[in-house]
């Protein structure tokens, strides 16, 4: 693949308890490009010379209409050549954008960083809610693989989704700097930003203590020892952030994972 393919999902609408993570996408695009800081990653990868495609933001949709065009539009990145990286919006979208990528890859981990499971059958009497895309994700058989880092406030019914469909699971208490993520196969990295803790990351809907810190983060996705052939950034929620931390963050996150990718 030949490059990086930014594109904005501006969609909250199976958000639950709060709306706000549709605004999202500018403002981390914004954020990134402040000069405030520079377009230079850690490992050493200069987006100043050698940017990224940036694709947009697509027009929102109601409910099965945006996850036709959510699956539509990263089909065509992928078929143009490009690792898609998308900026949400709520984490159902990783259902529609798994749906895209499922069909053109025989084997596929997904490496999720999240305070929570997602893997609720239903929620709330939605099937398609962003407590639920896993379970979607998982019934489909779009990976062959997840593993889920950081988790810290599963249920019953989410420990016995785990078991039923062979989720690898661990949660943040059992969490060690020394994970190694040696996976011998494409990645696919969805980045729900509640993962990290309220204190590095208040802009969120969902907000659980006693999460990852900033550096934790960036020391998962340098360690992360595969092609990652797409991603996600999800759950920045513009109208719970404070000084505009969060949404540096994810600009930060967005530099680093972009760069892995290239």
């Amino acid at each position: 693949m030949s490059g990086v393919g930014l594109i904005g999902i501006p969609y909250d609408e199976d958000s639950s308890f709060l709306r706000g993570a549709a605004e999202a996408p500018p403002l981390i695009r914004d954020a990134f490009f402040s000069e405030a800081s520079n377009l230079w990653s850690e490992n050493g990868f200069d987006f100043g010379s050698a940017p990224f495609h940036d694709e947009g933001d697509l027009e929102t949709l109601p409910g099965e209409a945006m996850r036709d065009r959510i699956t539509a539009s990263i089909g065509s990145l992928l078929d143009r050549g490009m690792r898609p990286l998308s900026l949400g919006g709520d984490h159902s979208i990783t259902y529609p954008i798994l749906k895209a990528f499922g069909p053109r890859f025989s084997e596929l981990t997904i490496i999720h960083i999240d305070a929570h499971g997602d893997l609720y059958d239903q929620f709330a009497g939605n099937r398609f809610s962003h407590a639920c895309p896993f379970a979607r994700i998982m019934e489909e058989q779009l990976a062959v693989r997840l593993i889920q880092i950081g988790i810290r406030s599963l249920t019953g019914h989410q420990r016995d989704q785990i078991a039923r469909f062979g989720v690898e699971t661990i949660e943040m208490k059992d969490l060690r700097d020394d994970i190694t993520l040696e996976i011998g196969m494409p990645v696919y990295l969805s980045f729900d930003i509640d993962g990290l803790d309220p204190a590095f990351a208040p802009g969120v809907s969902h907000p659980e203590p006693g999460g990852l810190s900033t550096r934790q983060a960036i020391s998962l996705i340098h360690r992360i020892q595969a092609p990652i052939v797409g991603a996600d950034i999800v759950e920045f929620n513009p109208r719970r952030d404070v000084a505009g931390l969060t949404a540096n963050l994810c600009a930060k996150l967005l530099k680093e994972i972009a760069a892995k990718m290239m």
